[in-house]
């Protein structure tokens, strides 16, 4: 089942119906102690009503902080090295990878999120930046996974090539994250077959695609999520993204009116113009 948040209040879809859970508040919700099962029974005590238009749709997060995962994926390390080399990070990134201990960093407050359909921020002072298509753990305040969803962790390669102690400048600025559209409520692990792909659209034209699966997710959300949460506290839970394994070539870069598309099997499409 997909959980929605709108402008008009929450939406459940179940099945090809729609459930308006308007009495209901988004971050006591996402921490609830059965959610799945709590979701489930709405389902048989709500009334079917039509869909929230697409507009309405908001990010699916409430006061929940937004952190992120890197060089989860081959092809990010195999990109990291190559943007960083000249700083003397060659090899840096290669035994982030190898290691145990997985590289997790804060990427957006709440504020800082953008919504389905806004347009996200090309800071000022980066001349390469991308997008980077990943899925995004819903996490509740205990630990646990709720679902997933798609994010966009927009990222400067230029800065952050430029020396690695860069990174929160690279990553953490205004309207940096996108996320949604939904979050997928489920206690399944998602088919290693599960298909994330990005689009970016130039105009009449396709800048860049490409895609990955999530069999080349070198560690588990599991494992990603135990990290995050050791010797750290989320009153209200947290998404966490889980890097990416599809990126552009070392020529692109961004464009204000570019529109970056990001596809995830089974929970929808995320589309964000660049501003």
């Amino acid at each position: 089942m997909h959980l929605y948040r709108t402008t008009q209040g929450i939406y459940l879809n179940f099945a090809n119906l729609w459930y308006r859970l308007a009495d209901l508040e988004w971050d006591a919700l996402f921490n609830h102690e059965n959610l799945l099962a709590y979701l489930t029974e709405i389902t048989t005590t709500y009334t079917a009503v039509p869909g929230p238009t697409p507009e309405t749709i908001l990010a699916p997060i409430g006061t929940q902080e937004v952190w992120a995962a890197g060089v989860t994926y081959f092809r990010s390390r195999t990109a990291r090295m190559e943007e960083s080399k000249d700083a003397g990070g060659g090899t840096f990134y290669d035994r982030v990878y190898a290691a145990e201990r997985p590289e997790i960093f804060f990427k957006a407050t709440p504020q800082r999120v953008a919504n389905p359909g806004q347009a996200m921020h090309l800071r000022g002072d980066s001349t390469w930046m991308v997008p980077e298509p990943e899925l995004t753990l819903a996490i509740n305040n205990r630990g646990d996974i709720i679902g997933y969803t798609v994010g966009n962790d927009l990222s400067c390669r230029d800065i952050e090539g430029e020396n690695p102690l860069y990174l929160p400048q690279a990553k953490c600025f205004k309207l940096c994250a996108a996320v949604g559209p939904c979050i997928l409520v489920t206690q399944d692990l998602l088919p290693p077959e599960t298909v994330i792909g990005v689009k970016i659209g130039r105009g009449e034209t396709v800048a860049f695609e490409g895609d990955t699966t999530l069999d080349q997710l070198k560690r588990t959300p599991k494992e990603l999520a135990e990290f995050l949460y050791r010797d750290n506290t989320f009153p209200t839970g947290a998404l966490l993204m889980t890097g990416t394994g599809t990126v552009p070539g070392d020529e692109f870069t961004l464009k204000s009116g570019d529109i970056v598309s990001i596809t995830i099997d089974g929970i929808g499409t995320l589309a964000n113009p660049m501003g």
